[in-house]
């Protein structure tokens, strides 16, 4: 069995997967993004009208890889914001003495 599972092991507290979600938790929110574009977008396969098959496909594709990759932009920006303009600055011990 491979060490780099993302689920339950034993004598893990809450798992992996748990973990990367309270690390990261814009990447759920861009999982779950792609999700509700793919379900939408079977639901509006049946609706589509005139458009080919294809076409709808690529425009899907284009819309889940969009909020996937929107969600990630955001929580990048969120960690560079929290890490480098929240911080308080550091005094300096050496020209103190």
């Amino acid at each position: 069995m491979s060490s780099k599972s993302y689920f339950d092991e034993p004598g893990d507290e809450g798992g992996k997967l748990s973990k990367k979600a309270k690390d990261s938790p814009f990447m759920v929110v861009g999982l779950a993004g792609f999700v509700a574009a793919g379900l939408i977008g079977a639901y509006k396969y049946k609706h589509r009208g005139t458009m080919s098959t294809s076409v709808f496909l690529m425009q899907l594709r284009v819309a889940a890889q969009g909020t996937v990759v929107g969600c990630l932009t955001l929580g990048l920006a969120y960690t560079m914001y929290n890490q480098y303009f929240m911080q308080k600055p550091k005094e300096d011990t050496k020209l103190s003495s």
